[in-house]
């Protein structure tokens, strides 16, 4: 590590948010890259993954976190051992959950174009809603 010397004083570089970037974990991949022309987005799971339009990712992450929401604010209206199935969507893309507001799976299926479908279990869902909420996009 260098030490700045004089009255220079080090200067952070400030990642920029839109930049291009692929956040993992386990059972789950989310990526942006703000130069790809058609799609610029990316959802995938341990061995699968589907390109996205800018506008399939912004709804992605919108109906991810409103059934996150809907899910906790069920929790306390249910018995711990009830299930709970959520369904929303966009004219783009269908999201379901279904599990417990604590643990449930989701599975997404893309209306137009690649007419594509996937999958997560509950266990990859945390990482899936923490990288969305540090997503930047446009």
């Amino acid at each position: 590590m260098t030490q700045p010397t004089g009255n220079s004083s080090p200067i952070a570089a400030v990642p920029d948010p839109c930049a291009r970037s692929l956040q993992e974990g386990a059972g789950w991949r989310l990526g942006w890259d703000p130069t790809a022309l058609v799609y610029p987005g990316l959802v995938g799971g341990d061995t699968w993954a589907m390109e996205l339009t800018a506008a399939e990712l912004a709804d992605f992450c919108r109906l991810v976190q409103e059934l996150a929401q809907t899910m906790a604010a069920m929790e306390p209206m249910v018995m711990a051992e009830e299930r709970l199935s959520l369904e929303a969507d966009s004219d783009r893309l269908y999201l379901a959950a279904e599990g417990f507001p604590q643990a449930y799976d989701l599975s997404l299926i893309v209306h137009h174009g690649r007419r594509a479908e996937g999958s997560w279990p509950a266990v990859a869902v945390p990482g899936i809603l923490a990288a969305v909420q540090r997503l930047k996009l446009p």
